[in-house]
């Protein structure tokens, strides 16, 4: 069960504050939890847990496909290891590394890529993740989640230190917006229905959450009444509740910070073809590279605002017809 806040603030710890600390917890209640870092002690913020648990942490260098393998390698020695870096080499870099010595070999393995899409601000071009979870969705079996805020991480994390398999976690590192209230809990696997509404759905996920449930609120006045999803688990995709939600409103807006090209709008279309087909529109980033910038110019750069999504929602409900 989860609840939402009234207010939508920032919060004042950052996301990778939250990894640190929650890895330190389930570390201190199990000893095979295990960190590897590709470089990036610092940047991941997890200074604090190689302090605390230095035979339990390891800083592979600039050698991320390695630390994959390597990862692999406690997997297959009953370990539960959480390997993290940017989710452009988290990603791309990792590819074959994931396909074969994690998801082929039936490992037990996390992967957390970070700073996904325009978070990776002056990082530039190079580390802005647009296709990370384009990249790694068609591989069998593993599992995509992008953790809303602070609260859904730390949940999320918990339930990764009991569950099998290779799991992908697309994390911001900095401040995100609060949506959900301490003690809410997360169904992998399930979208989180934040508001109702009869006229169209907006699914989104990370950073667009925040921006869904604004457009909403500026749709509103416009008498369209929109209904916002959390789909935070990109595969598998919930496909029962997009059933529903097309058979209420009929019309879809996905909103996502990646590529539309084999991000969270091919998910939720493909769903959909299969079970009722439904016009969709769909705000992200059209098949173009990253660059330098502010987040917020980076934002309205790419089309990723609370604006973008309203526009795209009267297109979709006047296609409705």
């Amino acid at each position: 069960m989860f609840t939402i806040h009234e207010a939508f603030e920032k919060n004042p710890k950052m996301m990778r504050e939250t990894y640190c600390d929650t890895l330190i917890e389930l570390a201190l209640e199990n000893e095979n939890i295990i960190a590897l870092d590709a470089d990036l002690v610092s940047s991941s913020g997890m200074k604090p847990f190689f302090q605390r648990f230095p035979d339990r942490a390891f800083n592979c260098g600039v050698a991320e496909a390695n630390m994959i393998g390597i990862a692999a390698g406690l997997s297959a020695m009953g370990k539960i290891p959480f390997a993290h870096t940017f989710g452009c080499f988290a990603s791309r870099r990792v590819c074959d590394q994931i396909m074969i010595s994690a998801a082929y070999a039936k490992q037990n393995v996390r992967i957390v890529g970070t700073d996904p899409g325009v978070t990776a601000a002056y990082n530039g071009g190079t580390h802005m993740p647009f296709e990370d979870m384009g990249v790694l969705r068609s591989i069998p079996e593993i599992i995509l989640l992008e953790p809303t805020d602070n609260v859904m991480l730390a949940d999320l994390l918990k339930q990764l230190a009991e569950l099998k398999g290779v799991y992908y976690i697309r994390m911001a590192r900095k401040n995100a917006v609060s949506i959900y209230q301490e003690g809410s809990n997360f169904h992998i696997g399930r979208g989180n229905t934040l508001i109702d509404g009869n006229d169209v759905t907006i699914f989104s996920s990370g950073i667009m959450v925040h921006e869904a449930l604004k457009a909403a609120a500026i749709l509103q006045t416009d008498k369209i009444s929109a209904r916002v999803v959390d789909m935070f688990t990109w595969k598998p995709i919930d496909t029962e509740l997009i059933d529903n939600c097309a058979r209420i409103t009929g019309a879809f807006v996905t909103a996502e910070n990646h590529n539309i090209i084999g991000g969270l709008g091919s998910a939720v279309a493909e769903a959909a073809a299969l079970v009722r087909p439904v016009p969709i529109e769909m705000v992200g980033i059209k098949d173009r590279f990253g660059q330098v910038g502010t987040e917020d110019f980076l934002r309205t750069e790419y089309e990723l605002t609370a604006s973008d999504i309203v526009a795209a929602a009267k297109r979709v409900t006047d296609r409705k017809g």
